[in-house]
């Protein structure tokens, strides 16, 4: 089937049909950096790496932007709060520069953890102040601003479809109900597009402008930049949902008033939230884990993303140890079961070269190629993950699929899945079984735990989580048992 994807703007799964043929265009909101990126502010760049990696599957030319935030953002999306760089600047005792600088080269470590392709471009804000202006410029010729109190603002009233993507009913929001934040909007909506009197001392970041000395709005770096590598009008604009009602609304306004074109972007992805058992992940609040803490509790950064995987980019995803340990068992079984089949090779050095030879007729025509082409089926239709992690079980567990061809199987899957599956049997890296056992009966001990204050709902969650990962438990008069199903 061909890729289908769903778009926010009309919330509908639509075919994917580039603008230009063979190639696409995707730009995918990068991290503000003044803090460490948390679990959950990853769980979008794993999302944006499998839709790029399902696109070049498909033999699309992919040019992927990806813009990292380093001016400009306050901790609210609609220009309320501190400035998030500054802030971080002033508790660390470093400049804002240095600041950035930090957490941008920890953004990059964690990606790579990950094992997320680079965007074809990385873009600083800092470094594209003057295509921010010059977009602002055309924004202000064909009448869509005005001046208050030194800054210049994005008059909404002024574009027709302001908040299509959201679907937002303005008339239903009071008016003036949140310009008390800000005296100079017109419109609680409105929203800057650049600062010269900011409500903050000793702003580090400043810029000569048509407007005076300041710095620019959020939301018009990703506006400015995309258009710069990308065109006036590309294919596909991804982010977490929470940029819908803000971010990407205003984005949409900015980008369409200054160009005249509908639309500046054909399809919207959008990922959902990973939460926490008290809610949404959150640097603000303070209640937000980094991959660093995952990894110093002992979990690899594939356990994580394998964990991810295992849900679809639209489902909201709660985030607990228990489920971590149980997507770290099974990646450990499916390495396992990996290493079986290259051992019934006889040679672990032939892995290497099936996973760099193109893939044999017999091996499309047979039941190997079914599991394939139904693996590709799952992630054409809107990245669903989770089905294309079942075909690879099945491909490995099949015994009527030969050791090579299983073996085949895995590797064309793991390009878009990213698990680096053979990589990690050809490197021995520590996966040892010693470590998979004491995950398992550590859980076991948990279920027994849970039966013998008769939390039978508990007690049958971890049987169904084991189970999922393949571990069959067997309960005798004394003990649990398990084996690989």
């Amino acid at each position: 089937m061909a890729l289908t994807l769903f778009n926010t703007l009309g919330r509908t799964l639509q075919p994917f049909e580039p603008l230009m043929a063979g190639k696409v265009g995707f730009y995918g909101c990068g991290p503000t950096v003044y803090n460490y990126a948390h679990i959950g502010n990853l769980r979008a760049y794993v999302v944006h790496d499998i839709l790029v990696r399902t696109l070049r599957r498909a033999g699309f030319d992919v040019t992927h932007v990806m813009n990292i935030t380093d001016v400009g953002h306050l901790s609210g999306d609609n220009d309320e709060g501190d400035d998030k760089m500054l802030k971080s600047a002033e508790e660390r005792g470093k400049t804002v520069w240095e600041v950035a600088d930090l957490y941008t080269r920890r953004f990059f470590q964690d990606t790579q953890q990950l094992n997320i392709q680079k965007p074809t471009v990385i873009c600083k804000a800092t470094e594209h102040i003057p295509d921010m202006i010059a977009l602002i410029k055309r924004i202000e010729d064909r009448g869509f601003t005005y001046h208050a109190g030194g800054n210049l603002y994005f008059d909404i009233t002024q574009f027709a479809a302001y908040g299509e993507l959201g679907r937002l009913r303005l008339e239903d929001q009071k008016a003036g109900a949140r310009i008390g934040v800000d005296q100079n909007k017109r419109n609680p909506h409105d929203f800057v597009l650049w600062f010269t009197k900011s409500k903050f001392e000793n702003q580090a970041m400043l810029w000569d402008s048509p407007w005076g000395r300041g710095y620019p709005g959020w939301h018009i770096e990703c506006s400015a930049m995309s258009i710069k590598y990308l065109g006036e009008t590309f294919d596909i604009h991804a982010g977490g949902i929470d940029h819908v009602p803000i971010h990407h609304t205003n984005e949409i306004a900015q980008s369409e008033a200054a160009t005249g074109i509908h639309p500046w972007v054909r399809y919207w992805v959008h990922n959902e939230f990973l939460v926490l058992d008290k809610g949404k992940m959150s640097k603000s609040s303070g209640s937000f884990l980094t991959l660093q803490a995952l990894v110093d509790s002992g979990y690899d950064p594939l356990d994580y993303r394998y964990f991810l995987l295992g849900a679809h980019y639209r489902s909201q995803v709660q985030f607990s140890y228990e489920a971590l340990t149980g997507a770290r068992n099974a990646r450990k079984s499916l390495l396992d079961r990996i290493r079986e089949r290259v051992q019934a090779l006889g040679s672990p050095s032939s892995l290497s070269g099936l996973r760099n030879s193109p893939l044999p007729p017999s091996f499309r025509e047979g039941k190997a190629g079914a599991y394939l082409a139904a693996f590709h089926t799952a992630l054409d239709d809107d990245l669903a993950t989770p089905r294309g992690l079942a075909e690879l079980w099945g491909i490995l567990r099949d015994p009527v699929v030969s050791a090579e061809d299983a073996l085949r199987g895995v590797c064309a899957m793991d390009e878009v899945l990213g698990l680096n599956l053979a990589e990690t049997v050809e490197t021995g890296a520590p996966e040892e079984s010693e470590t998979l056992r004491d995950s398992i009966e550590a859980l076991i001990a948990e279920r027994a735990a849970a039966k013998k204050v008769r939390d039978f709902d508990r007690a049958d969650r971890i049987r169904q989580t084991l189970k999922e990962q393949g571990i069959i438990l067997e309960d005798r008069p004394n003990e649990t048992v398990w084996r690989r199903g």
